[in-house]
């Protein structure tokens, strides 16, 4: 067997609804590599300060931070959405982060969708940090769909030096994950890990509950070498206790080891 360089980091948006600093001391006693930084309405995923001092304590590297670009974070680090990119960028370099996931402009943000794609480029030029583009997906509701995201929600149809992509957006919009993940090749950075189902509603399953090629991905990424980050980004909402939360959580990274290494086999 031989493992892959890819570390295994836990969103903090897997304990919600708990806070930001819960996330770091699971991630730390279940033995995660690290952890990514979903900024949102919790003051402290917005305090540098604070986030470098959980860190320390806890002794989990902060390894992606996730731009505050959902919809109910639309305020949080203002309202321009080239100015929150420039925060993430700031963020990750004062906390050794390697990688900004942002996802493409909602179409309502029309001169941010416009420039977006050589936008990312050129915030690239500027730094080390990777601006990873995640996929996303079509919101439907009964027979209606609706294109919320522009360019485009499929980002392999426009030109990004880099790509986040997520397991159960590819379930939601009912698309070919492992094709997906051919299409952007070499430059498939770094990997939000969950399941669907293909329901309307971006359920974010503990890997291996659903239907998406959980462990195909992963091993399809340590047969090429992927040397980006895994990041377990699951819904624990329903969760009736912590107990039961951090053995969902403690699950998906057995779950992530297990595949990551199953496939790495050496003749």
């Amino acid at each position: 067997m031989r493992v892959p360089d890819a570390k295994i980091a836990l969103s903090t948006a897997s304990v919600y609804p708990e806070s930001t600093a819960t996330a770091f001391e699971v991630a730390s006693r279940l033995g995660y590599d690290g952890v990514e930084v979903m900024v949102w309405t919790d003051p402290v995923s917005q305090d540098l300060e604070a986030l470098r001092r959980l860190s320390d304590y806890h002794q989990v590297p902060v390894l992606a931070v996730h731009a505050p670009c959902l919809l109910i974070t639309q305020r949080v680090w203002s309202t321009d959405p080239w100015v929150k990119l420039q925060r993430a960028r700031a963020a990750a370099e004062k906390l050794g982060a390697s990688t900004v996931v942002v996802h493409p402009p909602f179409r309502w943000q029309r001169q941010y969708a416009r420039d977006f794609v050589t936008g990312i480029w050129r915030m690239a030029h500027e730094t080390d940090v990777r601006f990873a583009v995640e996929n996303m997906y079509p919101w439907r509701y009964r027979d209606r769909e609706m294109l919320a995201y522009a360019p485009e929600w499929d980002v392999t149809k426009d030109d990004y030096r880099h790509f986040t992509i997520d397991l159960s957006h590819t379930a939601t919009a009912r698309t070919d994950a492992l094709a997906m993940a051919s299409r952007m090749g070499d430059r498939l950075g770094h990997v939000h890990l969950a399941d669907g189902r293909g329901s309307a509603k971006d359920e974010h399953l503990v890997p291996g509950r659903g239907t998406q090629p959980c462990a195909e991905l992963l091993e399809h990424l340590a047969r090429t070498g992927f040397d980006g980050h895994v990041v377990i980004e699951v819904n624990t909402r329903r969760a009736m206790s912590a107990a039961e939360r951090e053995a969902d959580l403690a699950e998906a990274l057995a779950f992530t080891r297990l595949h990551l290494a199953s496939a790495a086999r050496v003749p």
